[in-house]
């Protein structure tokens, strides 16, 4: 499964968990499993609330008894030593190692000794080990990510009054596409800024994918520009087959029109992939013909000496270009006309559909005197189960 963090309006981790939960995540599940590590003194409280008309789920971590700071190694070793999936215990670690990287450099402290006070420890734990439980629990194997939106302005901390977006959270984003939204808000928190870069592969528009479900995260402050929250989407990524081939063209105004049948059938013969006649005006509006055919690399220069020697081209161009095409094989089906050969073309949703090849479909209609279209119907109609 893929997953697209839509960040238009930042990420944090409350916000993360609470659009895993829309997504079906079950609360108890999650609470359950996280307090498998062991850890307690906490509650997860989920609500439905409702920003510019989207409902969303808003999730809130309570501490249900006195909580104290943990630096980085005590957290590093409680969730090493804890029950919890391999996969789940590597991407916690990996999130809480980028967010202690950064306050140690920033702070000028040994990373290991790194305290989670503004996240006040349960908080992060849940807020990270839930993220991963989540990510377990949907089987999400590929992540993307939006462009990610700063605020700006002021947030005060126990370091004091810090800059938006704070400095730990900037140095999280390093070599992140962002942009600043002007919002005076943190939009992106250090825990939100971890997640993201630790769990995406990639940031830019939404990937080509069969979407499946929608969740919506809700941010804790009202913003006036737009509603706060964080979309995750799931959905299937249909891999398409890329290759390259030569696209080689030429225009013409001047040539006998019952050449061009049989130069088609000679670049077919040279090995084109495709040859197209496209009508053109040229030089004092003069109605010409575009020669286009489509190669592969290999069989350029046998196309260009073709059209060159075969036309009354004076010269031709030829680049490179990408294609993405589908997946296909060639099949034969048991007909009342005898096995016939066709193509199996597999669409992005999965589906398969018959192609039956056409000179095969003229050899047997001229054969049996029947009419060319009966014949394709015949053989779509016995393909189908």
């Amino acid at each position: 499964m893929l997953a697209y963090f839509d960040c238009f309006s930042g990420i944090s981790g409350d916000m993360t968990l609470g659009a895993f939960i829309d997504l079906g995540v079950p609360v108890d599940w999650l609470k359950t499993s996280i307090s498998d590590i062991p850890l307690s003194g906490f509650d997860i409280e989920v609500s439905s609330v409702s920003q510019n008309g989207i409902q969303a789920k808003n999730v809130y971590v309570r501490i249900t008894e006195d909580a104290h700071s943990r630096n980085y190694e005590t957290i590093t070793n409680l969730i090493e030593n804890s029950p919890l999936p391999s996969t789940v215990k590597k991407t916690s670690l990996d999130i809480f190692e980028k967010i202690a990287a950064a306050e140690s450099e920033i702070h000028g402290c040994p990373k290991e000794k790194v305290h989670f006070h503004e996240t006040g420890g349960i908080d992060a734990i849940v807020d990270i080990v839930g993220t991963a439980l989540c990510v377990e629990y949907l089987g999400i194997e590929t992540i993307s990510a939006s462009t990610i939106p700063l605020g700006s302005g002021f947030v005060t901390c126990r370091h004091g009054t810090l800059p938006v977006p704070a400095p730990a959270t900037i140095a999280i984003l390093q070599d992140v596409p962002v942009v600043g939204t002007g919002i005076p808000h943190e939009l992106v928190t250090p825990t939100g800024a971890a997640i993201i870069t630790t769990l995406s592969g990639s940031f830019g528009p939404a990937p080509e994918m069969v979407v499946q479900k929608t969740g919506y995260g809700a941010g804790k402050h009202k913003l006036e520009s737009r509603p706060n929250l964080l979309r995750i989407i799931t959905g299937t990524l249909q891999e398409l087959k890329k290759d390259r081939v030569v696209i080689v063209e030429t225009c013409i105004d001047d040539m006998n029109p019952e050449v061009f049948g049989f130069l088609m059938d000679r670049l077919f013969d040279d090995g084109a992939l495709d040859v197209y006649w496209l009508p053109v005006f040229m030089k004092k509006n003069r109605p010409g013909t575009m020669v286009q055919v489509l190669c592969d690399e290999n069989r350029r220069e046998a196309v260009v000496h073709r059209i060159l020697s075969e036309t009354t081209s004076l010269g031709v161009r030829y680049y490179e270009a990408h294609r993405s095409v589908l997946e296909r094989k060639q099949i034969e089906i048991n007909t009342r006309y005898g096995m016939v050969k066709a193509k199996q073309i597999v669409s992005p949703d999965g589906s398969a559909r018959i192609v039956p090849e056409y000179e095969v479909c003229r050899k047997i209609a001229l054969e049996k005197n029947v009419p060319l279209k009966i014949v394709y119907e015949t053989i779509l109609k016995e393909a189908t189960p």
